[in-house]
């Protein structure tokens, strides 16, 4: 490749970089202004700076603390998404390294789930949650969040297992190691970059989730996305405030992304070249 290519892929890529990063240094520099400055028309990029739009969003003034839905999201994800992994490695693993009769046809269910609208089961589920009494429940979300994102989890990991070294395995089973060690202490710390990857993205996918937690819940299981959107109203000014909320609360999944980038490029890539 020459120097000439090289040079137009990397600019590209930085300016790529640059417009996906925008709008949110943009939200963040609007969550520093005040609601006036924030509505201006066209926004004044010297205005005055303050910490007024934070304050509101963690109650100083009055208003409900965001500590309850952000745990309650915090719990909703984790558990979720530990459940995924739990019920997603045995499967991808009889799908891709014990694979079964007509495995692709597996997998093609699993993912025909979701393309499923999911506002065609919401009532269902509300009804279902109506009835056993679990409308406003942590628990219940963390069940329908296992359940979404199962199928992503599967199909994601099924093509990072298939990677695995069948000798490796062959010889853990000579040496008298069963299914739950292999799983355990050969499967998984090779697929480590791969369960990363997918990890982070159910975790995202549950962070982020709105129909369900809005209306299945109430005051109890609110989550935080729910709580974010009690800041927009139909009267005075709220830009400021739901921006300062917004970078609040997207701080964890981006902080999660930091910490699993390097497992996040090997899980993704993973298979992507020889």
């Amino acid at each position: 490749m020459s120097a000439l290519r090289r040079g137009g892929l990397g600019l590209m890529a930085w300016l790529t970089g640059i417009v996906f990063f925008l709008p949110i240094a943009w939200m963040a520099l609007t969550s520093f202004h005040s609601e006036a400055d924030a509505a201006a028309n066209p926004p004044s990029f010297a205005a005055s700076l303050t910490l007024d739009g934070y304050r509101e969003f963690f109650g100083s003034g009055g208003g409900a603390s965001p500590w309850p839905a952000l745990i309650n999201s915090l719990v909703a994800s984790a558990a979720s998404t530990l459940l995924v992994l739990l019920l997603a490695l045995p499967a991808a693993y009889a799908l891709s390294i014990r694979p079964v009769r007509k495995w692709t046809d597996v997998l093609f269910f699993f993912l025909s789930t979701k393309m499923l609208p999911a506002v065609a089961g919401l009532l269902p589920i509300y009804l279902f949650a109506k009835n056993a009494g679990m409308l406003d429940d942590i628990w219940l979300l963390v069940v329908l969040y296992t359940s979404m994102n199962l199928p992503i989890a599967v199909w994601m990991m099924q093509s990072f297992l298939a990677e695995v070294p069948v000798a490796v395995i062959e010889a853990a089973r000579v040496d008298g190691a069963r299914l739950p060690v292999i799983l355990a202490r050969v499967v998984a710390p090779i697929a480590l970059p791969g369960i990363a990857a997918t990890a982070l993205i159910c975790f995202i996918f549950s962070w982020n989730e709105l129909l369900f937690a809005r209306v299945l819940t109430g005051v109890v299981a609110e989550t935080a996305p729910v709580f974010l959107t009690g800041f927009i109203t139909s009267q005075g000014l709220f830009l400021a405030k739901v921006c300062a909320a917004s970078l609040v609360i997207s701080l964890p999944v981006l902080a999660a992304g930091f910490a699993a980038q390097d497992k996040l490029v090997q899980g993704l890539s993973l298979g992507a070249v020889k």
